[in-house]
């Protein structure tokens, strides 16, 4: 499904509170707080020439986050970010005086980030940033997650400590348990989706996610004319896409956000134009994506810049992990988890559909993100053949040879 959008807000400007949130001045504090990451490094950025030439595109960059600050996508950068600010805010009022990400090892500071519980909903990514982030701020982490989260990634949320707590239903219930828990109890909420009177720190949870744009920028040659970026409830659609406009202007690349045809609440959102929950039917396999309701920020930012939406099936999604861990030519491994691959599989299947609409040729320049590495290994597995142990083996054999 192909949808360009015909919102009455396309091209118009970003609110004044997003174009804050995922501006320059913003992006720089993401960037500072990163340098006080004792494990932060700039993720990779691949060309893939053999897959350029195949489909009749100039070049395909991926920006790999299947491993960023340890945690295996690129929510790494959002809950954590969120949760220092909000450990850092509080710690400045209580104590009356400023403080800085350099002071979240004081003594005084984490006396009082001891006294914070933290709470979200995940489906695996963002919870793990969280309970990282409070991990390291020395505060508690209480995780709320649907049962269509699998126990691995269940496990890889609960090594930082954190509180797991089991929800019938999907995502989106989840994210109501944990707000209603949340208010009941006193915790603050990190979610990576934004309700009516609920919008700040969804905005720092995606204020976090603006490195990746920025990094990309540095790395590549020139700017990307077309970009593809996969949709949850949209929120890193929506920081790329709203700092791309802000840093590029009218030279932004063309922005395309890509779906599963079965959680497709951003489409939805497009048709109606307004946020609307859409119906729960079967589950996807791309599951960080398995989302029926979009953020009410997201929306606002991609209903301005993004130009297009778009629905991959399960298969295309399938195919792309399994064509990145074995690439044709000289193109490299990369280890994408189920939903890690999805906006490549929008730009291969815009290429068989819609490369008129998108102005797509073989001089167009295009730029994806790999969300997500093997988060679930043994699920990457089944879905691969390979486990992501023997995929990057076969990498480094490779690397060795050549």
């Amino acid at each position: 499904m192909f949808l360009p959008n015909r919102n009455a807000l396309h091209g118009k400007p970003l609110d004044a509170a997003d174009a804050e949130t995922l501006g320059i001045s913003g992006a720089d504090t993401v960037e500072r707080f990163l340098t006080h990451r004792d494990n932060h490094a700039m993720t990779p950025l691949h060309a893939l020439p053999a897959l350029a030439r195949e489909i009749g595109v100039g070049t395909i960059h991926v920006k790999d986050e299947g491993f960023r600050l340890g945690l295996g996508s690129f929510k790494a950068l959002g809950g954590a970010y969120a949760v220092f600010r909000l450990v850092l805010e509080e710690a400045g009022k209580r104590l009356g005086r400023p403080v800085d990400v350099e002071d979240l090892d004081r003594a005084d500071v984490r006396s009082v980030a001891a006294k914070m519980t933290f709470a979200c909903a995940t489906d695996g990514n963002h919870g793990r940033s969280v309970a990282q982030g409070a991990e390291l701020a020395g505060a508690r982490a209480v995780i709320f997650v649907h049962v269509g989260v699998s126990d691995e990634r269940i496990s890889a949320i609960a090594r930082y400590g954190a509180e797991m707590v089991r929800v019938n239903g999907n995502y989106d219930d989840s994210v109501r348990q944990a707000a209603q828990v949340a208010a009941e109890k006193g915790w603050s909420v990190v979610s990576d989706t934004s309700w009516p009177g609920y919008e700040r720190i969804p905005g720092l949870v995606m204020q976090g996610y603006t490195a990746i744009v920025r990094e990309a920028l540095r790395q590549l040659g020139e700017p990307p004319t077309h970009v593809f970026v996969q949709a949850g409830v949209g929120g890193i659609a929506a920081a790329v896409a709203g700092h791309l406009a802000i840093v590029l202007g009218d030279a932004r690349p063309t922005f395309i956000v890509v779906e599963p045809a079965r959680a497709a609440c951003i489409v939805a959102a497009a048709r109606a134009g307004h946020v609307v929950k859409v119906a729960h039917d079967q589950p996807t396999v791309m599951a960080m994506l398995e989302c029926y309701e979009a953020s009410q920020v997201a929306w606002r930012v991609l209903a301005r810049v993004a130009d297009a939406f778009m629905t991959v099936d399960e298969h295309d999604a399938v195919a792309v992990m399994r064509r990145l861990a074995r690439p044709a030519g000289s193109d490299p491994v990369i280890v994408a988890g189920e939903s890690g691959g999805v906006g490549l599989a929008g730009l291969i299947r815009a290429m068989a559909e819609n490369r008129t609409d998108l102005g797509l040729d073989g001089k167009s320049r295009v730029l994806v993100i790999n969300t997500e590495g093997a988060t679930d290994p043994h699920r990457y597995a089944e879905l691969v053949g390979l486990s992501p142990a023997d995929v990057l083996a076969g990498k480094l054999a490779a690397e060795a040879t050549s």
